[in-house]
């Protein structure tokens, strides 16, 4: 543990000594930071889902770096310090955490989020939906929103009710395009995308996880039939969606084999 301490210490000096000394960090504000700190987080994330240890370790020190940085910046502006916002989320822990540090009794981790939930209702959030962020990309949103309400029991009872939901949106958004209009088939869409992610909760598959593991064998099937065409002299812009079609397949059984 003293370990830790020194080598943290020895983060906010280096901090201080950048901040004082190094032109491009004595320009940085919170602003200029942001689009920084959203791509380290992506960063983080990428290495997660390819299981890179090695990446994880490297992005969490990028991630504590910019949470200095920004308490730097913070006290600067006599906003707040870094023993603040320690201390803060250290108070936090402790409050929504009363199964630890209280009295309460919790059966699982359920109860453990819906008491959280009401804790936060306590602290003044006037709605259980009011910590998602708005930046949040869209399909990871929905996942969060059907999270949040679930811990007031706005949730279906089992997997074949939420089945009948995504074929009924799908319905409807078949009638949207029939109709041709734009909005119609946009709203329908979103109301499609929503119902299966909802399914996709109830199964215990992760949507987010899942897209984008369909995006990988994507990415990497288009481009070994990319790398195929080449080796006969080939370029797929001069190919017919036949013969694509047909080195696609050639390719996807390659890859189940």
């Amino acid at each position: 543990m003293q370990a830790t301490s020194d080598q943290f210490l020895r983060l906010i000096k280096i901090m201080d000594e950048l901040r004082e000394k190094c032109p491009w960090d004595k320009k940085q504000t919170i602003d200029t930071l942001r689009h920084l700190t959203i791509e380290e987080t992506y960063e983080l994330a990428d290495a997660i889902t390819e299981n890179d240890w090695k990446g994880i370790k490297e992005e969490l020190g990028d991630l504590l770096l910019h949470i200095v940085f920004y308490a730097k910046i913070g006290a600067e502006q006599n906003q707040f310090t870094l023993d603040e916002v320690i201390d803060g989320v250290c108070e936090k822990l402790i409050i929504r955490h009363p199964h630890i540090y209280g009295d309460v009794v919790v059966k699982d981790e359920e109860d453990v989020k819906q008491n959280w939930e009401k804790i936060k209702l306590k602290e003044g959030k006037k709605s259980v939906l009011g910590g998602v962020p708005k930046s949040l990309p869209s399909m990871v949103k929905a996942i969060r929103l059907q999270e949040k309400s679930k811990q007031v029991g706005f949730e279906w009872d089992n997997t074949l009710q939420v089945w009948a939901k995504v074929e009924e949106e799908i319905g409807e958004l078949q009638e949207a395009v029939k109709s041709g209009e734009l909005d119609k088939m946009e709203d329908e869409m979103g109301d499609v995308f929503f119902s299966l992610v909802n399914f996709a909760r109830f199964l215990q598959v992760d949507a987010d996880s899942a897209l984008e593991r369909t995006n990988k064998k994507f990415i990497s099937r288009f481009t070994r039939m990319e790398a195929a065409a080449q080796k006969e002299n080939k370029y797929l812009h001069d190919m017919s969606l036949e013969e694509m079609d047909a080195l696609w397949n050639r390719i996807k059984k390659e890859s189940i084999t």
